[in-house]
């Protein structure tokens, strides 16, 4: 065994209150499955991308294809990824559709993903 590797447990004493309490804490498993979503969401470096250029001001299919250096249909296809998890939403403005994020969650989970990248 590798030193470096954790030891198992070995007790033979399960801690039942702690096993119980949490348990009972246990997200319900639908909620669990559609964080499971969010996070598949976010493995994308292209996602991740557009989502720090929402971070900053809205924009549309166009604006992002630009930044990124990437055709509209990619874009379009990686927002609506980004649509179906509730990362993204969108409003019309004529015949243009501006994106952001969906709320001030999207952009907290964004930065603290960052500061715990750039903390060491």
């Amino acid at each position: 065994m590798n030193n470096n590797e954790p030891k198992m447990c070995d007790c033979t004493v399960i801690h039942v209150d702690v096993v119980e309490r949490v348990k009972g804490e246990m997200p319900e498993e639908k909620k669990m499955y559609d964080l499971a979503e969010l996070f598949k969401s976010l493995s994308d470096q292209t996602r991740l991308k557009i989502l720090f250029a929402l971070s900053k001001n809205e924009m549309c299919v166009c604006d992002i294809a630009a930044l990124l250096g990437m055709s509209q249909s990619a874009i379009s296809h990686q927002l609506r990824v980004l649509r179906n998890t509730r990362l993204v939403k969108y409003q019309k403005s004529g015949k243009v559709v501006y994106y952001t994020l969906d709320d001030n969650h999207v952009n907290a989970i964004f930065k603290q993903g960052l500061d715990h990248v750039a903390h060491k």
